[in-house]
């Protein structure tokens, strides 16, 4: 897969090594020179450039490319890199990141973005997870689908504890993709009992999520 990145600062080289190591073929696009240092993801081609000129997306060939992921400092940047990404090369799926929680609210796919990634959100979504008990976190919201990742800690008193799963009625557009034990991730099974303490994943509409919240925890109220 062919996979063009905009951004070479940490975020972007980040990506860029991690994909490569999958065996990925990246494309670098950075538009300062001084961030242009291709020792520090030799793996990946590097294209000075600035990612909003119609003409160095040409020239770094993006409708070749199976995914964009604009990912610079700069919202604005970022927007529209995804809106050319999307209009004029038909990359079938763009990843934007979203640096100031203000403008979360622009990137979809109106503007081309098929995954917003806020670090913000994401932030704030990963320490609700470690200490939110009995509450749905949602941890990522899928645009192309909008459905979203969410993640409910069962309490001790949670109805279904000791049940197995498939005596838990999922409410609809709602699917447990996983089940978090301590150090364990479960794929579920419709046998697997589930305990107080597990850390259960879906992936489920948002308006599923207070009904997931009712069916695990017992009530719409509950603190």
């Amino acid at each position: 897969m062919r996979v063009a990145i905009a951004g070479a600062g940490n975020v972007g080289r980040s990506i860029a090594a991690e994909l490569a190591d999958n065996g990925h073929r990246i494309l670098l696009i950075e538009r300062n020179p001084k961030m242009l240092r291709p020792e520090r993801v030799p793996e990946a081609e590097w294209l000075l450039a600035d990612a909003c000129e119609l003409s160095s997306l040409q020239a770094a060939r993006l409708a070749d490319c199976e995914v964009v992921v604009a990912a610079t400092g700069d919202d604005k940047a970022n927007l529209v890199l995804s809106l050319l990404a999307k209009t004029e090369f038909g990359v079938p799926r763009v990843v934007a990141r979203v640096n100031r929680a203000e403008n979360e609210w622009l990137f979809t796919e109106q503007w081309g973005v098929d995954v917003s990634v806020s670090k913000p959100r994401l932030l704030a979504a990963l320490v609700e997870e470690a200490v939110s008990v009995g509450e749905v976190v949602r941890l990522m919201t899928f645009r192309q689908s909008q459905a979203n990742l969410v993640e409910i800690t069962l309490p001790d008193d949670a109805p279904y504890v000791g049940r197995p799963v498939r005596e838990i009625p999922m409410p609809p557009d709602s699917a447990l993709t996983a089940i978090l034990r301590g150090r364990r991730v479960i794929t579920p099974t419709p046998d697997d009992p589930i305990e107080a303490g597990d850390e259960l994943v879906f992936v489920c509409a948002e308006d599923a999520e207070e009904a997931l919240k009712v069916v695990l925890l017992g009530s719409p109220g509950r603190p």
